[in-house]
């Protein structure tokens, strides 16, 4: 091995021909080398751009295929959008005091209810409920929610057979000794008759997507933060209607839930919510609410 290397550094340094090829290599390979840099700063934006794209689709609640939209240059919205003067109610400060005080204390009343009486309910109240829901913010201004509300009977009859075969399975098999275990001293079971009893269910499904007129897909940005926020408003108008609800999430029912009511597959469930009268003998747990200096930091 000693002898080829002393062979070549005598061939290609110390000769004239080898001093001549080295000095032809270098500016070559300078070249090249410096085109492999380029190349790879090259590589390191496309990689970091991709990663900016991802983090974005990511903050804005959008996957793979929605962030691929076909109104790309146009604006979800009007490009001629008329801005007009925001009407504001002001009130003096102690009408604010009183009037938050007092819509504190209404809330602050709201419960879970798994106990419900069959009264009906005015068809009236629920849509001015949803329509209080609909008012809500959303990524965009896309409402990426559609409020289901069944009152058929054999609908409900439907629902609760779907809920309870996979919540019978969710309790003995997939949600584990831990989340049984936390459920337990709320009384809480795979066992939903307040499915067929409460006048009116109501789910609500996000809209992962819309649907353009051409039939392309419309970008729903943060479709689960703002259905989230639809949500908190509809418990709000539920409970100042007078009526109660149940906040349930079940689990695995989602695509048997959304053939069931007809919806299309861009919809995914996110909530389902009892609506009716508390039943005559209603009990709930006795839970105290964490106090304000529990949630609250001040800065």
């Amino acid at each position: 091995m000693g002898v080829l290397v002393n062979l070549l550094s005598y061939l290609f340094v110390q000769t004239y021909w080898g001093t001549l090829a080295c000095m032809l290599a270098v500016p070559i390979f300078i070249r090249y080398r410096q085109a492999s840099l380029q190349e790879d700063r090259s590589k390191d934006v496309i990689k970091k751009e991709v990663k900016e794209k991802v983090k974005r689709k990511e903050a804005a609640d959008v996957s793979d295929d929605d962030a691929n939209s076909d109104e790309e240059d146009q604006p979800a919205l009007e490009a001629d959008l008329d801005h007009i003067s925001f009407v504001h109610k002001r009130y003096d400060t102690k009408e604010m005091v009183e009037r938050s005080e007092q819509f504190f204390q209404d809330m602050n009343r709201r419960r879970t209810l798994r106990f419900y009486s069959d009264k009906p309910i005015p068809r009236e109240v629920i849509d001015n409920i949803i329509k209080t829901a609909g008012t809500a913010p959303s990524g965009a201004h896309t409402e990426p929610w559609t409020y289901v509300v069944v009152s058929d009977k054999e609908t409900k009859e439907r629902v609760r057979e779907i809920i309870e075969e996979e919540e019978e399975i969710n309790y003995t098999q997939r949600m584990g000794d831990k989340w049984t275990t936390d459920l337990r001293p709320l009384k809480t079971d795979w066992v939903k008759p307040y499915l067929t009893t409460a006048p009116y269910l109501v789910l609500l499904f996000k809209q992962t997507h819309g649907v353009l007129p051409n039939g392309g897909k419309k970008v729903h940005y943060y479709n689960e933060i703002s259905c989230s926020i639809s949500a908190g408003l509809l418990l709000a108008a539920i409970q100042m209607a007078g009526l109660v609800t149940l906040t349930s999430t079940p689990l695995n029912c989602g695509p048997a839930l959304r053939n069931l009511l007809g919806r299309p597959s861009n919809e995914k469930l996110l909530m389902l919510l009892p609506v009716g009268y508390p039943a005559e003998d209603a009990t709930v747990p006795d839970l105290k609410r964490k106090s304000l200096e529990d949630i609250m930091v001040v800065c």
